[in-house]
């Protein structure tokens, strides 16, 4: 309802909007809750905009890509134990806690700026942004064990995952994974797996020789009590 006010009042005002979108204006919030109150809002688009196709079955975000070995699969922990010992430079690792809005968020194993955490530790938990948004303000580099293969009846947990590769993504930490498959097979089907292609896009950005050259972005926490 507040976006078809929004885009009326600008459309009025002879504004000209152009937009990208992953899906045409019928298929926006498909299957939402209560979607029937986004509906005008679709009219409003149609009425307004022309809708183009730009259909290519290249993704030009990966073509410059030269990707470093960061995602194991079927390697699992010896790999993980490898990659921790050398980016610590054999530091002893150790615990901590993070406090997250007057919460505690523990870290069993971390050393020299490098965190390790299991998949089941951050995405079968009940965590959020924020949780997410401290960990990539704390850790330059994060290893994730034993990613598995998502599905709808994991759609909390993919949820959870998307999230945490975005606060990653945005802050320009390092990740190194052991998952159950390649990035484009982890979600391959079923409801939730189309909005999980721009996780799969991002895991490949991740594992570039030009996003590792990054510096690290710290993000902006949220103090105590902020909405």
């Amino acid at each position: 309802m507040i976006l078809s006010r929004l885009f009326e009042e600008m459309f009025k005002r002879g504004v000209t909007v152009v937009a990208t979108s992953n899906r045409e204006p019928d298929e926006l919030y498909k299957n939402g809750i209560n979607r029937e109150l986004f509906t005008p809002f679709i009219g409003v688009l149609k009425d307004h905009c022309d809708v183009f196709e730009l259909a290519s079955a290249r993704d030009y975000r990966l073509e410059r890509l030269t990707e470093a070995p960061v995602w194991y699969v079927d390697e699992g922990k010896a790999a993980l134990d490898r990659a921790f010992s050398r980016l610590t430079l054999g530091a002893q690792a150790q615990h901590c806690e993070l406090t997250v809005q007057g919460r505690k968020l523990r870290v069993e194993r971390e050393a020299a700026g490098v965190a390790r955490f299991s998949f089941d530790e951050l995405c079968a938990r009940p965590l959020g942004a924020q949780d997410y948004l401290m960990i990539a303000a704390t850790f330059h580099t994060v290893l994730l064990d034993d990613v598995p293969s998502l599905s709808p009846e994991y759609r909390n947990e993919a949820a959870r995952f998307v999230a945490l590769i975005d606060a990653l993504y945005e802050a320009k930490v390092k990740l190194v994974a052991s998952a159950a498959a390649e990035p484009e097979q982890l979600y391959p089907a079923g409801d939730g797996s189309f909005e999980f292609q721009r996780t799969v896009s991002r895991l490949h950005e991740m594992r570039s020789n030009e996003y590792m050259a990054e510096e690290h972005v710290i993000p902006r926490l949220k103090a105590e009590g902020e909405a």
